[in-house]
This record gives structure tokens, C-alpha cells and sequence, in this order.
């Protein structure tokens, strides 16, 4: 039997510096529902989320669902990309992608990044052999967790994540298997 892993990238939310105490906005909490909509026919064994609040609340609605807890796990937090905030967020991201080895001061390469992510998923995988598992997680990490596993989603895939969004991937224990998108995409106004 296989071991399902439902990557969910958060909904939208506030902006504000403190990365971890982050909300949703009313867009991210009506966004939500479509989340609990999409994995209330999955048979959820287990809730995992980064701590950072958004990654927590857009779960939390199918998590009440199926009357499990979300337990907490530092490394699916995002990645860093800088210490300061970035004025020009494009360039910075870009540079970050180009070369996977660099980071700018304070943050984390996509070497270092995705090594933490994974690393944080193959004890997932060893931990809840052959149960359905959410990651409430990120969109920049939730990437280079699955470019670790297939290069087809690389940078270029993740400008085009939608928030929220959800993608499946089905593992023989540690061999990855497939990955399907579980979100119907929307119409962008």
C-alpha cells in the first residue's frame, strides 16, 4: 500500500513582516473551504503544517473535519530568502532559482532549502507508512521539495501555483511514485 502525501500550499494572506504570525486574508479564508471541499474525500490519516499561522489556518478547516489535530513541524516553515525584507522580491527569487548553491545574506540557497524539506519528508514518510498525510506547507519549499523527486517542477511551475493550492503525491516508501494537482484551477479576474 501506497503513502499519500497532499502537499497544501497556503491561501492567500495579509501581508505583514512577522512571517510567522502571518493570517489569512478574507480572500484566504473564503479560499479555505475549497480546501476542506478537496480533502474531505481523501480518508485524511494525519494533519502536519508548517508553524507559520497561514500555512496552519488554511488546513485547519479539514483538519476540524476530520476531528484531527495539526501538529507543528519547524522544517516545513518557508524558506528563507533574505534577512531583510527584499525591495525587489523578482530579482531576488530569480537569482535564488538561477543558482541553486547561492543565498543572499541571510537566507537560505535552494540547495539548503529543499535538503530541509526533504529531509523533514522522508521522516513524514518513514513516520506514516501507508497513511494519507496534509502538509499544510509553502509554495517556494512545497517546489523544491517535489523538484527533488522530479525536475519538471522547477521555477517556471511555481509562478504558475495558484494560493491556495493542492498537489498528491503517492510514494512506495521512499520511491516516489506520481503527482496530481487536486485543485481545480480558477479563473484569475
Amino acid at each position: 500500500m501506497a503513502t499519500t502525501i497532499y502537499f497544501v500550499r497556503h491561501a492567500h494572506s495579509v501581508y505583514t513582516p512577522d512571517e510567522l504570525e502571518r493570517p489569512l486574508s478574507d480572500k484566504g479564508f473564503a479560499d479555505r473551504d475549497q480546501i476542506t471541499e478537496v480533502l474531505a474525500g481523501e480518508n485524511i490519516d494525519v494533519f502536519l503544517s508548517s508553524p507559520y499561522l497561514r500555512a496552519v489556518q488554511t488546513i485547519e478547516g479539514a483538519a476540524d473535519y476530520y476531528g484531527k489535530k495539526i501538529q507543528h513541524i519547524e522544517d516545513f516553515k518557508e524558506r528563507t530568502l533574505t534577512e531583510a525584507p527584499a525591495a525587489d522580491f523578482q530579482t531576488v527569487i530569480s537569482k535564488a532559482w538561477e543558482d541553486w548553491t547561492f543565498s543572499w545574506e541571510g537566507g537560505e540557497s535552494n540547495l539548503a532549502a529543499q535538503d530541509r524539506g526533504v529531509q523533514s519528508l522522508l521522516k513524514v514518510l518513514e513516520e506514516y507508512k501507508e497513511k494519507n498525510v496534509v502538509i499544510g506547507t509553502h509554495g517556494n519549499l512545497m517546489v523544491l521539495i517535489m523538484n527533488y523527486f522530479d525536475q519538471v517542477y522547477d521555477f517556471e511551475f511555481w509562478k504558475r501555483l495558484e494560493m491556495p493550492d493542492i498537489y498528491k503525491m503517492t510514494f512506495n516508501g521512499k520511491q516516489f511514485i506520481d503527482c496530481q494537482r487536486k485543485m481545480e484551477t480558477r479563473i484569475k479576474n
